[in-house]
């Protein structure tokens, strides 16, 4: 795996890690990921010691919103990437006593076959992920704990109590258009409720920026 640049978003723990293919005449090919040069490049280091016990595949039609969802016991950060399509991950920071609570960050994460690089996104315990699509996407990606049904949480896309002021402009404001149009979630997602509702409930004390390795932005 070919480390070509790491960086931060607006909340600095949501990074994007960009990674080469290797290109000729026939195609591309590209190692998307190999744990020990996630583990041994320091500009990784924030995924060393991690486990991915679990991959998760995702093909979402054009005009479909999905999360924002979370879990504990286990804890579930993401690796995330675009196999096919274009994905517009969303990533809410729900940890308590952070400097950024409530506020979401999205990211632009296309593919195509002609390009020199592709990036995973990574979306860390602490913060309610989801995504939107434009077109016809295939996405997947790799999980630090296995589904623990019962344990899970989720906030709707739809919350107004959501701060979008960390997003770049163009991002929120498909992201509205998008529903104006009449995007498809699923009715578990529009009526999972806002964040103050999530900040209610007894389980969201479990996730605090201070003990989840939180940075200041």
């Amino acid at each position: 795996m070919k480390i070509v640049d790491v960086r931060s978003l607006a909340i600095e723990d949501v990074k994007v890690v960009r990674f080469a293919r290797f290109r000729d005449e026939r195609g591309y090919f590209t190692e998307p990921y190999r744990r020990s040069d996630l583990e041994l490049d320091p500009a990784t280091g924030f995924l060393g010691g991690l486990d991915f016990p679990q991959a998760n595949e995702s093909y979402s039609r054009a005009g479909v919103v999905r999360g924002l969802h979370f879990q504990w016991n286990p804890f579930m950060g993401k690796l995330v990437r675009t196999v096919r399509g274009r994905m517009v991950d969303l990533a809410v920071d729900i940890r308590l006593g952070s400097p950024t609570f409530g506020g979401i960050v999205a990211y632009d994460l296309p593919s195509s076959p002609d390009g020199d690089w592709s990036e995973w996104i990574w979306v860390p315990p602490g913060f309610a992920h989801g995504n939107y699509f434009t077109e016809e996407t295939i996405i997947e990606y790799f999980c630090t704990g296995e589904y623990s049904p019962g344990n899970e949480g989720a906030v709707s896309p739809l919350a107004e109590d959501l701060d979008w002021s960390l997003c770049p402009a163009e991002l929120r404001d498909e992201f509205r258009a998008l529903l104006d149009a009449g995007a498809t979630l699923s009715a578990k997602d529009r009526d999972a409720g806002s964040l103050a509702d999530w900040q209610a409930h007894p389980s969201s004390a479990v996730f605090l920026y201070s003990e989840l390795g939180g940075t200041a932005s």
